[in-house]
Formats: structure tokens, sequence, C-alpha cells
């Protein structure tokens, strides 16, 4: 959902007014002017008057002495908490009715039975939602819920009135005024029920994880109110809840401690920057009904920090030199985290220091341990002031940076970065599957710390940058020549990717005789990301408004680009470019994926020394076998996504060059050249009979036939998708007289890989023969079988009946029944593989059959 900035409507879209309780404000009755005098009974006169009355006055008030005790304890922040046993009192000034209030939960400390998968976990966010104190009616105060989807800037115009007039915020609760204070700056609310009750305000905004969970309702006699503590710009409310375990067999109540931050947003918010699609960073956005005097259109905020120099500092910055920020960016390390990987954690935050140094900003950003209790005691990792990393003792082998920001500028406000211990798990596996060939740190089941310690860093500054506001650029990585990864002194001096922020791992490419020691190997924050950095980190006090600035920032963006390839942003989004992929190196995927699986077939036969104890079982090494599977399917996949691929550039109006370019006929055949070799030609080098004897039978998934079999199913079932033929169709229709890889010469090629045998009039073994079968039930299920042949393509809204595809495969099918009969008839092949040719006439027949029938 899109979403606006406030400043403007802060005004406009509240919509009671301020009243007061005096008694100025009552009316005076009147007599109707031909009015007769009627004698009633008094007593029964004001029984009825009072009930009346009664029903229409104010809510009572007691004076502030009576509700605010003198045995209570306060705690003052933007507003003042009173709190007697389990009464808890908020006193609220009227300065802050109608400011925004962000209020972020989470969850402190988790119930084992509640989680379900990645979630359910202490430290998971599970509420983020704007409010507003606000004055109602007979002595009310409103809580009210912003929205921020649309906006309309000048006030003056009929159409912020229009704006204003069909985005009425709702009211998400409502509190008696108990008493005003003595100087009636501010009111007193009983906040009692709100905070012990399971409403969705402060707690579980979010109900699908209490659904997943099968949580049920709170139990009230188990559930209390620990703390809440105030401060000058949040407030800290610590619930320990018990909910009914609903359907869920294996538990009949879960407790969980939830932490609720009330936190007061900046009266004036920070100047956003309108986002430029070049650049990656999160962002926020709205549908701006000023923008285009024509129409609508969204304005987009990207998500950071609010870095600003000491007002001292200012005209130091302008001229140039590096000043520390007025407030830093701070990470504060979960206390429970194992303490030999703090330092790496923390290095991990430490690390970007240089790239705000581009931005003009000296220790802008660092990592400290967390207080202990006896240090501080109202100190607390959920509190929403503080950012942290969060270690989790899970089995999932994750890490994340999420962040909370300003939904009127984009501020990022803080971010829970969540480490789970089983990560290391992934860490490993992938540089022994990449990196074992060159490093002979990594040729063991347990990494020496200093090894594993230099991994998690590198996770760790992967995660801050996102917190940072950073994007993946998985596009990064193919702007470096393949053949200068394995260039000792290029590598290590530039890295082997320009982001951290890519999914480049490690140097796959990198060979052994190459020598490059772990600077060629490892990813670090590099060209882009400081580039990045510096773009929206850096103030230009000159330009008044974000417009202005975005036109000059354009420019920076522009000339940058120009100057330097390297600083090219791919999004993880991207569905067609082969450039923007994950777990790619270089600019070549098939001369990397050669490289790579050349290091495979140097570790293959070390795997199970390297993963086997004495006086343990196999686990380890089925593990990591299959982990090299997915090692050399990843290669696979890399050069796969170059067939029937687009090159985009994201451009701006003024830049030369084409947005949407083909990939060269020469790259895509090159790339289905290599599938054909690498593996529809059997890569027997993976069937280790040494592995496959230890490997029990349950195992069979492992067995090579079977792992084999499911490695071609993939790719095959990837490349003829009715997609990426439609895709291909058209592009070879929009382009006549140009060299298109087309549809006709994809399957000219397969063909040729797939039946080299029947080719060549040879025989066919097992391996092969099922290849050939996965192959043309494929092309069956394409054009017979799989759903209606007139279901849409989501490529332009085409149908894939409306042009030729159907025919060509059609024809393809006819081809090979053609070249099976003549392979029949030569008597050149040994009788399974006569058998299996007539299989697949057969097979092929039943598909015309069966679609002559449906016509029918």
């Amino acid at each position: 959902m899109f979403r606006s900035k406030v400043g403007a409507l802060i005004g406009a879209l509240a919509l009671a007014v301020l009243v007061t309780a005096s008694a100025d404000a009552q009316k005076k009755k009147k007599t109707p002017r031909n009015s007769k005098k009627v004698t009633v009974d008094t007593t029964a006169r004001k029984s009825a008057d009072s009930a009346r009355k009664s029903s229409l006055s104010p809510t009572a008030m007691k004076p502030y002495k009576e509700v605010v005790t003198a045995d209570m304890k306060s705690a003052k922040g933007y507003f003042t908490v009173h709190r007697k046993d389990d009464k808890f009192f908020f006193e609220i000034p009227k300065n802050i009715f109608g400011r925004d209030i962000l209020i972020v939960s989470r969850i402190s400390k988790a119930s084992a039975d509640m989680r379900n998968g990645s979630s359910g976990y202490a430290g998971d966010q599970i509420g983020e939602t704007v409010y507003r104190f606000e004055k109602g009616p007979a002595n009310k105060l409103f809580l009210r819920r912003i929205s921020f989807s649309e906006y309309a800037g000048d006030s003056t115009t009929a159409m912020f009135a229009s704006v204003t007039k069909n985005n009425v915020q709702a009211i998400a609760m409502s509190f008696p005024i108990a008493a005003i204070s003595p100087d009636s700056s501010a009111v007193v609310i009983d906040a009692t029920d709100f905070l012990n009750s399971d409403n969705d305000i402060l707690y579980f905004e979010n109900k699908k994880l209490k659904d997943r969970a099968g949580m049920g309702g709170q139990q009230n006699d188990r559930s209390y109110i620990d703390y809440v503590h105030a401060f000058s710009g949040n407030i800290e409310v610590h619930a320990v809840k018990t909910y009914s375990a609903g359907m869920n067999p294996t538990a009949s109540s879960y407790t969980v401690e939830l932490n609720s931050s009330l936190v007061l947003l900046p009266a004036v918010p920070m100047k956003p920057r309108i986002q430029d699609s070049r650049v990656g960073y999160f962002a926020v956005g709205f549908k701006d009904f000023d923008a285009d005097p024509q129409g609508v259109q969204p304005t987009i905020y990207v998500k950071r920090w609010r870095l600003e120099p000491k007002p001292e500092d200012m005209e130091k910055y302008k001229r140039g030199e590096l000043v520390a920020p007025k407030k830093p960016i701070v990470f504060y390390i979960d206390p429970v985290t194992p303490k030999k990987w703090v330092p790496y954690l923390m290095q991990g935050v430490n690390d970007w220091q240089k790239a705000f140094e581009k931005a003009g900003f000296k220790n802008a950003i660092y990592a400290r341990e967390a207080p202990t209790r006896e240090e501080d005691s109202t100190w607390s990792i959920d509190d929403a002031s503080h950012s942290a990393i969060i270690y989790r003792p899970s089995a999932i082998a994750n890490a994340m940076g999420p962040s909370v920001a300003d939904p009127r500028s984009g501020e990022i406000i803080e971010s829970h970065i969540f480490w789970y211990h089983n990560v290391m798990s992934v860490l490993h596996d992938w540089y022994m599957m990449q990196c074992a060939a060159v490093d002979p740190r990594a040729r063991k089941l347990e990494f020496d710390d200093t090894l594993m310690g230099s991994l998690i860093r590198f996770v760790s500054s992967h995660e801050v940058g996102h917190t940072l506001g950073l994007l993946h650029n998985f596009g990064s990585s193919s702007t470096v020549p393949v053949e200068k990864l394995r260039d000792k002194a290029w590598v290590e001096a530039h890295g082997h990717t320009p982001s951290i922020m890519d999914y480049a791992r490690f140097n796959y490419v990198a060979q052994p005789e190459d020598h490059i020691s772990e600077a060629g190997l490892f990813p670090r924050i590099n060209d882009y990301d400081k580039w990045a950095i510096q773009w929206g980190y850096s103030l230009y006090p000159q330009y008044k408004t974000p417009q202005e600035e975005k036109r000059a920032l354009a420019k920076i963006v522009t000339d940058s680009l120009k100057a330097n390839h390297r600083l090219w942003f791919g999004s993880e989004m991207e569905p067609v470019d082969p450039r923007a992929q994950n777990e790619d190196l270089g600019d070549d995927a098939v001369l990397a994926g050669t490289y790579g699986i050349k290091n495979l077939k140097r570790i293959l036969p070390q795997l199970a020394s390297w993963t086997t104890v004495a006086d343990g079982d196999y686990d380890k090494l089925f593990q990591h076998y299959a982990g090299l599977y997915s090692q050399f399917s990843r290669y696979i996949g890399h050069a796969l996504k170059y067939v029937g691929g687009m090159y985009r550039t994201e451009k701006v109006g003024g830049q030369p060059g084409p947005v949407f370019e083909l990939v060269p006929y020469t790259v895509q055949k090159k790339a289905l050249g290599f599938i054909n070799d690498q593996l529809f030609t059997t890569p027997l080098w993976l069937k280790n009979d040494d592995i496959l004897s230890k490997v029990e039978q349950m195992r069979m998934p492992v067995m090579f036939g079977v792992e084999l079999n499911k490695l071609q199913q993939d790719a095959i079932d990837n490349i003829i998708t009715r997609n990426r033929l439609s895709r291909m169709w058209w592009n070879e229709q929009a382009n006549p007289g140009k060299k298109v890889y087309t549809v006709a010469d994809l399957f000219n090629d397969m063909n040729k890989g797939i039946f080299a045998e029947l080719y060549a009039g040879k025989s066919v073994d097992s391996y092969r023969r099922n290849l050939q079968k996965i192959y043309v039930g494929r092309l069956i299920q394409q054009v017979f079988v799989a759903g209606d042949p007139l279901s849409t393509i989501q490529m332009g809204g085409y149908h894939i009946s409306q042009t030729d595809i159907m025919y060509v495969m059609k024809d393809v099918m006819r081809q090979q029944q053609q070249l099976c009969r003549k392979v029949l008839q030569s008597g050149s092949v040994d009788k399974l593989t006569r058998m299996h040719l007539q299989d697949i006439i057969s097979r092929i027949d039943a598909g015309f059959k069966m679609e002559q029938q449906t016509v029918k």
C-alpha cells in the first residue's frame, strides 16, 4: 500500500476541535413563546430531569488530586504515566494532541509452542501503525488511526478538500477524561483497561501470526502489565500475556511477553528524498493528487536515517569537512549473543563508517554492547528508540535486517536485525562448496573461529546495509569481467563484486593456481555501496524542496553511471534480465559456471574425508553431497536465464540508449550449449560411488540417477514455459531482419543436444533415455495437457493459441517421431533403445489423438 507524508494533513484530517468542560459551554433553556403554564409533580419532574441530564451531559470528571493521588508512582516522558498497584493513568499534554505517534509492537519473549516457520520468535514485529490523540465531545479523548495512502498538499484547492473528505481517519479508541491537570495543560485518562485488553493497537495488529500459531483469546487471569516506562521521545509498555491454545493439540495455552513502543514522531518531518530507481533503496509512498495537474501519480520517498550536522558544524559540513552527526546510528548487540561472535557482529556495523564519510560524516554509525540490567534498569532491547542485533537460538539458517520508518518522510526510526544461530551452518556450506578448492581452511566440518568470524562479519554488514535503506543489488557482480576474478592483484584490490548488497557470496571462479587470498574471495562494502550511501545521506541545504533536490540528484546519478559502470543497480525483482541474478558472478554466467564446475569436480573426491568423523554417521556427508548438487544446479540456472532474456537498464529522460535490449543471439545460443554440455550430456562426474555406497536406501533422492533426473526435469520445465516461449516469439516478430534467437532455434538446439545419439544412429543409455522421455513429456504437457491452451500468458495479455508457438511445438514432436522411425528402420540400435523409440512415438501419437477427441 502506498503511504503519504503527513505534515500538511495534520490540521486537515483532525475532525474534532478542543473543547472545554466549563459550564460556559452549556446553553440556557428558553421557555417557548406561546407555552402554557402546567402544574406537575415536583418530585417526578426532578427525577425525569436527572435521568435526562445524566444521558446527555459530558462524562463526569473528578478533581485532579482525587484521580492522581499522592501515593502513585509517576514517570515523566512526552506524557506522564501514573501507577498504583495494577492501575495505570496517562496524563497527556494538550500540546501533543494531533501529533503523530508511531506504535511499534514486538514479541519480547516467545513461547516455543507458538512458532511457525521463521515467525514467533523474540524480536518479531507484530504491529506498526501511526495514531493521534485528539479531544472529542462529551469529555472524551479519541485515539485515531492514521493512514497515509493519499495526499494533496495545497489547502487552497478544491482537490485538497476532496481528498480530505474521502480520507476520514478511523477512531480506534475512546477514553473518558478522568481529570484535567491543575494548570489545564493536560488531560488524565484511565489506561488500565486499554493496557490489559487484547487490542490490535498495542499488541497483535498482525493477527495472522496468532492464527498461524493457533493462539486463541487472552486469558485475563494470567495476563498482566509488567511495566510502563516513559521517556522524552517514547513510551514503553511491557506486558505478559497468556492466550488459549485454540486448536493446537500440543499446548493448552501460550504465555508470551510483548513490548509496545509509542514513539512520538517529529513535529516537523525530515526533509524527504525522492526515489531514483537507478539507486536501490527501500521506500515509502503515496498517491499524490498535486504532482500531476491532469492525473494522479505516486510520490515515493526513500527510507534513510536522519543524519544532520550539529548546528555549530553546519558551515564545516558545507565546506566539505567531515563532521560527526548530531545523532549517530547506534546498534546494540543482544546480551544473549555468544561472546566470541560479538566482535565480528560489531565490526560488520563499524565497517560502514567509511561509506558515510563519502556523505560528509565521520563516526556516523557504530555498534555497542547492550547495557546490563545492573548498569541501566530502564534500558530494554525492545525499546523502539534503540536499534539492535538480536540473537535467535534457532535452527533456521537466516538473518534479516528490517527497519521501522516514518511514513511521512521515510525517516528510519529504528531497526532490529535478527541473527539466527543456524545461519552459521549455511555460511559453512556456501563457503565449502564455493571456495574449498582454493582455501584449505574450508575443508573441514567445523571452521576455525577466525574464519567463521569473518563470515559472520560479512553477513552482519549485509544486513546492516538493509537497515540503512539499501535494497539487494543483484546486478552488481555482472559489471565485473569474469577473468578479472582470477587476477590476484586486481580482485584482491577491487573485490569480486562492487556491492555487499549483492547475493554474490564468494569468489567461486578463482582457481587453485590463482593463489587468491581471502581479500579476493569475500564480499566487502564496495564502490556501489559507498556511492549509494553518498546519494542517500549527503545533505543539499541549497535546495528548498524535494523536487528541486530530485532534479539535481538525477544529474549526479546520470553523470556517475556514465563515468563508472560498476555503480549499476540491478533489482532482485527483475524477472528477465540475466545480469540481475542471485548467487552469480561476473559478466558471463556461462564462463563463470564453467570455472565453478571445475572447482566442484575438485571438491567432490575429497568430500567424504572432509565431512566424515570417526565416531559419527554419514549425515554430514549426505548433507554436503546434496549441497554440491545444489551448487551445480545454480550454475545451470544462471545460464538458463539468458535464454529468452532481455537486458533492462533503468534510465531517466535525457539519458541516451534504450532501456530494453534483447540478449544477443550468440549469448543465448552459448547458454543453451552450456546446458546441453554440462547437464543434458550426462554429468557422470557427479556419480561418486564411494559416497553413494554410504547412503542409506531410504535416501533414494540422492541416488545418482534419481537426482540427475530431477535436475534435468527442473531445467527442461524451466526452459519450456509458455511465458518464456511467448516472450521469445514476440521478440522475434518485433525485430524482423535482426539476428534473434528464435523459438525454432531453441528447439533445434535442444533436439540436437538431447537426441544426439539418434542423429548419429547410436544406441541410447538409460540416463539419456530418461532425459529424452522428460523432454518429450514436457512438450506433450504444454501442448495437449497443461490447462486451457487459451489461457493468458503474462506477457502483454497475449494468448499462446493466438501465436504460432503451438504449431512450432507440434512440428518439433513430429520431427522427433520421424527421427525415431528413421533410427528404428536403420536397425543400428540395441533392443532397449528400440523399445524406447517406439514408446516415444506412441506417447506423441496419444497426445495428437487426445487433441482430436477434444476438438470433436
